[in-house]
């Protein structure tokens, strides 16, 4: 069996996924988004954190059939309200073959989530979220070479992949982490709206505006918040272009 890395799981979580949900927060991410909410994640290797003068680890492993054991003593509670368990990072596509062993060893008792920034191969992309009830998909921009400025990374995967996702018709939900300055601008939402309209396995469209509490957690790994966007600024906030062609859409 894979053995894999976790650096959080949460119990009772409200937005991540129908109903009542534990959030499994798998450690590594190859992207180096400058507005990362957790760069604890991006590292895949366990590693220490200081906060507060205290020193901690961050990241425990788990065999697949450990965490399927910790997760399924909540299957009642999921089951009494409709929730289940969601897998995110970091990017869970990173540790893909472990979360497969991870989904067998849960044997489809609890509904199961992924949420992912799709930059994965085709083809592990593909497996995996043909594994989960639900895909979360964040797009953050449409253009490449914005993509590659803010991400560190180009989004040719990413973009193939949610194509590849829409064509299956699989349940997901697209989510937009709005950064002011960065991707909240008409152009790239009108842009990311065109991508999904008349998606038939689109359940809603997710606003998720950014917090100034973002850069908290990078000095206790050692690292400094450089964002590259002014944090004081709020960002726009504009559902029009989803609205427009009859696409739910929430802001969180």
């Amino acid at each position: 069996m894979t053995p894999g890395t976790v650096f959080s799981i949460e119990e009772f979580a409200i937005h991540d996924g129908p109903g009542i949900r534990t959030t499994v927060f798998l450690k590594g991410c190859p992207l180096r988004c400058t507005w990362c909410h957790n760069p604890e994640g991006q590292n895949p290797r366990i590693e220490e954190m200081v906060k507060k003068g205290e020193r901690s680890i961050c990241g425990e492993r788990y065999s697949p059939k450990e965490l399927a054991e910790k997760l399924l003593r909540n299957e009642e509670i999921f089951k009494m309200n409709g929730g289940g368990v969601t897998f995110t990072g970091g990017e869970p596509l990173a540790q893909a073959q472990y979360l497969l062993e991870v989904l067998e060893e849960l044997g489809g008792r609890i509904h199961t989530a992924m949420e992912t920034s799709g930059y994965a191969p085709m083809e592990v992309f593909r497996e995996v979220t043909g594994k989960v009830d639900l895909v979360m998909m964040d797009i953050k921009l449409v253009d490449p070479k914005r993509h590659c400025k803010w991400t560190g990374k180009g989004n040719a995967l990413i973009l193939g992949n949610l194509e590849t996702l829409i064509a299956s018709g699989r349940p997901f939900i697209a989510r937009i982490p709005l950064i002011p300055g960065v991707n909240d601008d008409e152009e790239n939402l009108d842009a990311t709206a065109a991508l999904l309209e008349g998606a038939t396995g689109l359940r809603r469209v997710e606003l998720l505006p950014y917090h100034k509490t973002a850069g908290a957690k990078y000095p206790m790994v050692g690292r400094e918040y450089i964002p590259g966007f002014d944090t004081e600024v709020l960002p726009r906030l504009d559902a029009g272009p989803f609205e427009k062609r009859n696409i739910k859409t929430m802001i969180l």
